[in-house]
């Protein structure tokens, strides 16, 4: 069974907006990546549990902490940003969120193998410090990241090797990098899918679009999941009005149309 969640900061940085969009639209669980213009792990304890407060207020869970771990360069510093992590896993325990979203750092172009080794144990430190939290870990496929491609992140998950870690699945994301998203990325990658991001592009343009209208076989891969029984989320990250590296906007009505090409989709499914 899918259950629908959605980034609310792509609609609005005021978090009652956020809310009552996804709450007419069905869907009781946020993304929580940002709220009033900070980030999520930029909130203080106090606004933290403001945030908390109105989301047990209005009857909503937090799907993942939608954190920008790992959206650094390989080679700056890597401590504070390990404290970084420490707080997102805070946060996760906090607002009883059964993911921290992460990414696998920023590598030069080309030069992927040259800094494995150095992802490798920056990832395995991570893996450490989250041994014992109630929380799961999923790497998402970002453009540039070491885990840009289907391989390497396959290699991410085998190589940490703990059922903490699982793979969050962005099939535009690969679309953007030339890959079939069904065909290259899921055989590789089906056994560790815990997560997905739900937003689709059109290969050729570059462009990004509702969930079935581009080259991302969503479909197929949701189809497929589904005969696997998977039971997990489908977070809505359209990016159909602005799509930027550490984020994205979708306008209200464009968010509904998103969120209704989704279900749309899974209705075909049954």
């Amino acid at each position: 069974m899918f259950t629908l969640t959605g980034f609310g900061d792509e609609i609005s940085p005021d978090l009652n907006e956020q809310l009552d969009l996804l709450e007419s639209e069905g869907i009781q669980y946020l993304d929580l990546r940002g709220v009033w213009g900070k980030n999520v792990l930029d909130l203080s304890d106090a606004e933290a549990a403001r945030v908390q407060g109105e989301l047990e207020r209005r009857g909503f869970g937090v799907s993942a902490i939608a954190s920008p771990i790992g959206k650094i360069g390989i080679d700056e510093p890597f401590e504070p940003h390990l404290a970084r992590f420490c707080r997102a896993l805070d946060l996760a325990e906090l607002f009883h969120a059964p993911y921290v979203r992460i990414f696998s750092f920023y590598v030069p172009e080309g030069q992927a193998a040259r800094y494995r080794d150095r992802v490798m144990a920056r990832l395995q430190a991570m893996a450490e410090a989250a041994e014992g939290r109630d929380v799961l870990i999923g790497h998402e496929n970002e453009h540039g990241i070491y885990g840009d491609v289907p391989v390497r992140c396959r290699e991410i998950i085998t190589t940490i090797n703990r059922p903490q870690w699982r793979t969050v699945f962005d099939p535009a994301n690969y679309v953007l990098e030339g890959i079939r998203p069904f065909t290259d990325a899921y055989p590789l990658l089906a056994d560790s899918i815990g997560y997905l991001h739900i937003k689709d592009a059109h290969r050729a343009s570059r462009v990004i679009c509702p969930a079935g209208e581009g080259d991302g076989q969503v479909r197929e891969v949701l189809a497929a999941l589904k005969q696997r029984g998977f039971t997990g989320f489908l977070s809505l990250e359209p990016h159909l009005s602005v799509a930027g590296r550490s984020g994205g906007q979708t306008q209200p009505e464009l968010f509904r149309r998103a969120v209704r090409a989704l279900k749309a989709m899974i209705e075909s499914l049954a």
